[in-house]
């Protein structure tokens, strides 16, 4: 059968990602609360209003990047600009950051999601650091 060709006129660039944001549009919140889970291997963002009901959220395997591309900063700050762009149809205008993990997209999630308007009021970093960790074996007696 072959592939079917679409062909674009000149206006018709900006209606493709049009229905998305009226459909997010319809919530309206002033300010809310941005999660950003950074492992290794991915980097995932929850955005919720400030009772921690999620409004949206986003990932970087969400967004098409697949195995070691996902932890990247790269990655993590493109979630971080769709995110933004969800916010902003809100007309969300603060937020405040919680941070958890400790993988290479903790920072440029945050910058992306900067970089479309909304301003920060805190970030607070709930990352869990083990203090000394289980007894270790006694040593092997032969």
């Amino acid at each position: 059968m072959g592939k079917k060709r679409i062909v674009k006129k000149e206006g018709e660039e900006g209606e493709a990602k049009a229905p998305a944001a009226a459909a997010i549009s319809k919530k309206r919140m002033d300010n809310g609360i941005l999660y950003v889970q950074s492992t290794y291997n991915n980097t995932k963002v929850l955005l919720t209003d400030p009772k921690g009901n999620t409004l949206c959220w986003s990932s970087s395997g969400s967004l098409g990047f697949k195995g070691a591309k996902k932890g990247t900063p790269f990655a993590a700050a493109k979630v971080g600009e769709t995110l933004g762009t969800k916010a902003q149809a809100m007309g969300m205008k603060e937020v405040g950051v919680i941070v958890n993990g400790v993988g290479s997209g903790r920072e440029s999630a945050i910058r992306g999601f900067i970089s479309k308007g909304t301003n920060i009021t805190s970030i607070q970093d709930v990352t869990p650091v083990p203090h000394n960790g289980p007894k270790p074996k006694k040593p092997r007696r032969v």
